[in-house]
């Protein structure tokens, strides 16, 4: 009678409580799937570059003005504003995958399309921007 009780309490709770007795099995799926830089697409959605954003082999780079920066931005995200990137590229990487963002995509855009003309392989344009990543939920520090 006690299993019973027992196991109707696991039932009523669902499949995870079940599953998380079972010897270490993931009970909640994760906000998104880790994916692997060196593979990601020359445009990337905001679930994707929050999956690889602490990745070492990764670079964020924000290409806003400061005062938008300043604002609210990806935590750890490095800023060069559009209009100094070309004076900047040295301290772009070209040794990891860069993502490369802006409020809306627009100017990551252009800016990963100059990247591309200057001899980086290795960038990615963020769809969507800040705005798409608040609108996920993912944290933003000012």
């Amino acid at each position: 009678m006690k299993m019973r009780l027992i196991l109707l309490v696991m039932l009523a709770l669902g499949v995870p409580a079940v599953v998380a007795c079972s010897g270490g099995a993931e009970t909640t799926a994760p906000a998104a799937e880790t994916a692997d830089p060196a593979a990601l697409e020359p445009s990337i959605d905001v679930a994707t570059a929050y999956s690889v954003r602490d990745n070492p082999a990764v670079f964020m780079l924000d290409v806003r003005e400061p005062d938008e920066y300043a604002a609210g931005h990806i935590p750890g995200i490095t800023l060069i504003p559009m209009g100094e990137v070309a004076e900047r590229l040295s301290e772009i990487p070209t040794d990891k995958e860069v993502i490369v963002t802006c409020r809306s995509g627009n100017r990551s855009g252009q800016i990963v399309d100059f990247l591309r003309s200057q001899g980086f392989t290795n960038v990615h344009n963020m769809e969507g921007g800040i705005v798409a990543w608040e609108e996920a939920g993912y944290p933003v520090e000012q």
